[in-house]
């Protein structure tokens, strides 16, 4: 899914893990989980 991918690309060049991407766009982990 190209989406997901970009998401996972950006967060990981951004060195933030799930819970750090959660924490700023101010969402669950588990929904950062589901867009992954």
């Amino acid at each position: 899914m190209i989406l997901a991918d970009n998401i996972i690309a950006l967060r990981k060049k951004a060195g933030w893990s799930q819970e750090e991407l959660a924490r700023q766009l101010d969402v669950s982990r588990q929904s950062v989980c589901k867009w992954e």
